[in-house]
């Protein structure tokens, strides 16, 4: 497809696009959220929400199609898609034999509408990319945004209602950023991710001083949540990008700023000022014993298929001797282990394999950024629920990102599809 010299101006159009695109991911973000202690408020925003927004996305990928382009999207990477959708498929299979079915039947259906929402959400960027190839519409930008937003109200209510936005553990000893709306680790985790995306905006100068603006506010929420396994992943995020620059002197600077936050940090998240925490790390807050507990004790029940999609016993909670009740195992992978048995941990063991490999196949701008969004949820991944976890905001940016992976160009478009551009894009030449 060759450019003309027909002058047409599209920037209406790509400014409004852009704009839908964040509002539809800010929704979407937000619905896993628990904005409301009631239940039947919190279930009309996750369900009624969530359903509103998936349309949404359907919506403008054929806004975008009707405008000026062609549903003309093939795949590619295809093992990634392929293994994940086995992995769902095995999911739906286990209610079956699920302990709970329907349990195990509403967490599918939540991942299942995150997957397909991810779906037409990519496809429209990739839309953009193929027949708007100047346009400025950029995957980490949406998501950096969508942090930065989501993180500001937390960090406005916890001067005005640090009772909603303050969750208080250890016996009342501690305060933790986030309450009852999000589990605090989570919410590190969220900011994790939008700190990884930020950093490539500061990379194209793109309002340079505002996006340093907002990956210091979301840093400081990330300092509030006291979730550590964040702290580690904002860590390996920074000295991975160092890694990748050529410009000392900012290598320089920013290795300089790490040495001198990392010590307080360390100081005041993990170790809780005094040091008298160092058990409950070596034990990760009891997480060892548990995980311990459920390959021993556990597994050998059900080792090849599990107990159902999301669930971890024959009872609601698993318990042994000397641990905790738990209802989720606080690791990603044991709990595909628990859910799905030896088959289910094979099968997201290899989808995990091609997704990087797509990674690495693609160009450095995208290939930097997904492995960057990749760190984040991967280190929460091995402490809480994870990517492959109940549902979760983990779980959709690793389908945002399986899917980042998985279209391209179709090198052929059909009669209808001729036309329809002829018609629309007079200004390309077919």
């Amino acid at each position: 497809m060759k450019q003309k010299t027909i002058p047409i101006d599209h920037g209406s159009f790509l400014k409004k696009t852009d704009r839908y695109l964040f509002i539809l991911l800010f929704l979407m973000v937000s619905c896993f959220f628990t904005w409301s202690e009631n239940v039947a408020i919190t279930r009309g925003i996750k369900v009624v929400g969530r359903m509103g927004v998936l349309m949404g996305s359907y919506i403008l990928y054929y806004r975008i199609i009707r405008y000026g382009a062609a549903d003309s999207i093939k795949w590619k990477n295809v093992l990634a898609p392929l293994l994940y959708a086995g992995y769902l498929t095995l999911g739906f299979v286990s209610f079956m034999w699920s302990t709970n079915p329907g349990f195990s039947a509403l967490q599918w259906f939540m991942t299942f509408q995150s997957l397909a929402f991810s779906a037409f959400f990519i496809k429209c960027i990739t839309l953009l990319d193929i027949y708007f190839p100047n346009h400025t519409t950029r995957l980490y930008n949406l998501l950096g945004d969508t942090v930065f937003y989501l993180i500001t109200i937390f960090v406005i209510g916890m001067y005005v209602d640090p009772d909603t936005f303050f969750r208080l553990t250890h016996g009342g000893e501690e305060a933790r950023l986030g309450g009852y709306i999000m589990n605090p680790n989570e919410l590190g985790m969220l900011a994790g991710v939008g700190i990884a995306c930020l950093i490539f905006d500061i990379y194209r100068n793109h309002h340079k001083w505002w996006t340093v603006f907002k990956v210091l506010v979301i840093f400081y929420a990330l300092f509030m949540t006291g979730s550590r396994s964040s702290l580690i992943g904002v860590v390996l995020i920074v000295f991975f990008h160092i890694n990748q620059s050529k410009n000392q002197k900012l290598k320089t600077i920013i290795i300089i700023g790490v040495l001198l936050v990392l010590p307080v940090a360390v100081n005041k998240i993990i170790l809780k000022d005094d040091g008298s925490r160092l058990e409950e790390v070596l034990s990760m807050t009891g997480r060892l014993p548990f995980w311990t507990a459920l390959i021993n004790e556990g597994l050998p029940r059900e080792p090849l298929l599990g107990f159902g999609f999301m669930r971890i016993d024959y009872k609601e909670y698993f318990q042994s001797t000397h641990t905790y009740p738990g209802k989720m195992t606080h690791n990603t992978f044991m709990q595909v282990l628990m859910n799905l048995g030896f088959i289910g941990l094979t099968l997201v063991i290899f989808q995990m394999v091609f997704t990087i490999r797509g990674f690495l196949l693609e160009e450095k701008e995208k290939k930097l950024m997904l492995i960057g969004i990749l760190i984040p949820i991967l280190i929460n991944s091995f402490t809480e629920f994870g990517i492959f976890g109940e549902s979760n905001y983990g779980i959709l940016f690793y389908q945002l990102i399986i899917m980042s992976i998985s279209f391209q160009k179709s090198p052929f478009l059909t009669i209808r599809d001729k036309i329809h551009l002829q018609h629309k894009r007079p200004e390309l030449s077919l």
